[in-house]
């Protein structure tokens, strides 16, 4: 017995004295004044993962300009998810608001001007008035929340430039000096005419909707979360794009197209229609390209986003 209790005595002193040499716990770290995502690698600057309270202190450090990105749903070949326009937009978005480091990223709106079709059953559209009227909108609401600048921009071709630029300028007139409204315009048109450029001048061949700068910023973006299907790439071919002004052409005339076996074609006569969704070909798509068009389109959007509010510093400053 006393053996056993000396035992017990030396264990319980044992414990106390491993309890008395380990460290003391640390004290709860005051509140940030600027939240980070999980990874705490980011700051936090999409508003639909925010709270309200993290909101208005985002806006009170300095967070004063609201981003909206239009997306779309819309189908876009065999290879793409249809919400392509949406995902990538809820990308670049982001990016565009860390790199300002002043700015909120929007919720991205899923839909935009288009037309639904059962042959190719992936597009849900609004019309161009809709648009201009949820863009209207949800301007005015986020200047109501207490944002002095709103920046309106959109990843479908659909209402550009000219619903953006109308609801910007009209609401520029009512809201200024107090917030103001812009059109970045060169996100989307500015962007992709450089990349379709690099593209051909690297013997690329020409492509728009679903072929090489959508594929692969899908790839680049979203290659192992499901958004391509990789299978179809060595497939994903689509109709010829007509070249820059031009409302049609043949496959000949792109320098950079894949020879076509079809006689028809090579007199041509133009030939059967695939009607697969895919403009050009999105054969030669890869990652790389699409970081490549990801980068192009966050560096013109800090640009022209940065170029509004130093001239609107300038303007105020001017006696």
């Amino acid at each position: 017995m006393m053996r056993i209790l000396s035992t017990v005595a030396a264990l319980v002193f044992a414990a106390g004295s491993a309890f008395a040499q380990a460290p003391a716990a640390k004290p709860v770290a005051a509140k940030q004044t600027t939240r980070t995502t999980s990874a705490g690698k980011q700051p936090l600057v999409e508003f639909d993962m925010m709270t309200w309270p993290e909101v208005k202190q985002a806006i009170a450090e300095g967070k004063t300009t609201a981003l909206f990105y239009t997306g779309g749903t819309e189908q876009r070949g065999p290879q793409n998810v249809n919400g392509g326009h949406t995902l990538m937009g809820r990308a670049i978005v982001k990016a565009i608001a860390l790199r300002l480091g002043n700015a909120i990223a929007m919720p991205v709106l899923p839909y935009t001007p288009n037309n639904a079709s059962a042959d190719l059953p992936g597009t849900i559209g609004l019309t161009p008035e809709l648009l201009s009227a949820i863009l209207e909108r949800v301007s005015e609401q986020a200047i109501a929340t207490g944002f002095k600048n709103v920046i309106i921009m959109g990843d479908h071709g659909g209402g550009q430039p000219d619903a953006y630029r109308t609801v910007a300028t009209k609401l520029e007139a009512k809201y200024a000096p107090k917030a103001h409204v812009y059109f970045c315009d060169e996100v989307y048109k500015k962007a992709q005419d450089d990349f379709d450029a690099w593209l051909v001048a690297h013997g690329y061949p020409r492509s728009s909707h679903a072929g090489i700068p959508d594929t692969s910023t899908m790839l680049y973006l979203g290659g192992d979360k499901g958004w391509v299907r990789k299978e179809l790439i060595p497939t994903a071919e689509g109709d010829p794009v007509p070249e820059p002004g031009q409302r049609g052409r043949g496959r000949a005339n792109d320098p950079n197209a894949p020879s076509d076996p079809n006689a028809a074609a090579a007199l041509g006569t133009p030939a059967p229609r695939k009607n697969n969704g895919i403009s050009g070909d999105a054969r030669k798509s890869t990652a790389a390209l699409g970081k490549m068009a990801f980068d192009i389109k966050i560096d013109y959007a800090v640009k022209q986003i940065q170029g509004f509010l130093a001239n609107q510093t300038k303007t105020t400053a001017q006696p």
